[in-house]
């Protein structure tokens, strides 16, 4: 069964996707930018503003869900430029205790708002 996942602690979607899909004990979170839920806007700032804003959007839609980032299984993080890798890196790491997800990081040509990060999630549930 398949349950669309809503929360206005994270920004509303700006296209025609949900901001995260439960199927079973499975979460699929859509990929994350720098918005600020409180006015939608990007929100100004380094690239490590960006990457706690995205962060916090994404934990708001694991707890909405009823998950947290202990269950979070995959992650994918596209980046503007691969010199935000290091610290893109550290500030995502802090939102982990143990057991990391696996993961890819990939430097893209373009991203949504012209924003330097975004992060997409899966998680588990058993």
């Amino acid at each position: 069964m398949k349950s669309i996942i809503f929360t206005k602690n994270a920004p509303s979607p700006i296209g025609p996707y949900s901001q995260a899909v439960k199927a079973g004990n499975m979460l699929f979170i859509s990929g994350q930018i720098a918005i600020d839920p409180e006015t939608d806007q990007l929100i100004d700032g380094s690239i490590e503003d960006e990457t706690k804003r995205v962060m916090l959007n994404i934990e708001a839609l694991l707890k909405a869900s009823g998950f947290s980032f202990a269950e979070v299984v995959k992650t994918s993080i596209f980046l503007s430029d691969m010199k935000h890798f290091s610290l893109v890196n550290g500030i995502y790491g802090s939102f982990f205790q143990t057991d990391f997800p696996a993961r890819e990081t990939v430097a893209v040509l373009g991203l949504p708002k012209n924003v330097n990060v975004e992060i997409s999630v899966t998680a588990y549930k058993a």
